[in-house]
Parts: structure tokens; sequence; C-alpha cells
């Protein structure tokens, strides 16, 4: 089943709040909206192909309470970024809650290997691609730590 649709940045925020309300997270969420307050603004002013305007740009910062840490951005144009402990994923606006809900229902494992030296962090999201980031060998945090396989 692919995921829902989520075609604005409320959309998005509105299902994500969904997710951590499901796994007893509390959201604390800033919201920027406007030309002026948003990575949009930089472009110039024009977003659409026949040269108006596509509407007031929103953008939205979300941190959740708990281990582990996470924070997810998301950006005017369907971008989103997903910091879990320091190590961020690129992933996409309609597949966030599900990366979420794998993440807080504990489908995630970091696999070291020793030759060579690697630590990666796997989010593993039911019918979906895994999500896959380096560690830095510093960037291990006692929550990562505890995942290693």
């Amino acid at each position: 089943m692919p995921p829902p649709q989520l075609p604005t940045t409320q959309s998005a925020v509105l299902a994500i709040e969904a997710v951590a309300e499901r796994h007893g997270r509390t959201v604390r969420a800033q919201h920027d909206i406007g030309r002026d307050r948003t990575f949009a603004g930089l472009v110039g002013g024009v977003d659409s192909l026949d040269g108006e305007p596509d509407g007031i740009p929103h953008e939205a910062l979300l941190e959740f309470d708990g281990h582990p840490a996470v924070t997810v951005r998301l950006f005017t144009h369907d971008e989103v970024t997903v910091t879990v402990e320091g190590i961020a994923f690129d992933v996409d606006r309609d597949r966030v809650p599900g990366f979420l809900n794998a993440l807080w229902s504990d489908l995630v494992h970091v696999k070291a290997r020793t030759f060579p030296p690697s630590t990666t962090l796997i989010v593993t999201v039911p019918g979906e691609r895994g999500y896959r980031e380096a560690i830095g060998v510093h960037d291990l945090t006692p929550w990562l730590a505890g995942r290693i396989r």
C-alpha cells in the first residue's frame, strides 16, 4: 500500500503529530510562514514555471521528546530532513510518518564492520526500502551503541 499523499507542509505536520501521539511522544512545532521567514524567500520570489507565485511558503521544525532524539525539518519544496541522534536522513515528505513509525517501533539497528571499519544506522520501514546513513566514530551515542549488531 502506498503512503498517503501529503501535498502541503501542514498536512505533513498533522500526519507526523498523529504518529507521535500513537507512540506517546510530545511534539514541539515551530512554523515559519511567508517569504521573509523561509528559505523559499531566498530563491527570488517566483516558484512556478509560468512566473506566478506558488502561494505562501510554509516550513516547520518538529522536535520530539524521549529517546532517540528526533527532529523533523519540513521545507517548502517537498524536502524533509529527519535527524535521529544527530544523524540526518533525507526522506520523502509522504514517507516521513512511516519512517517515524518504524523508528519508534524499534525497527532500527546499527551495522558495524571491523574491516573496513564503518558503522551504519539502518531504519527498516515495512513495505519500503530501508534508510541507511553512515555514522562517524565520534557520533555514536548510548542509544545508537545499544543497537549495534
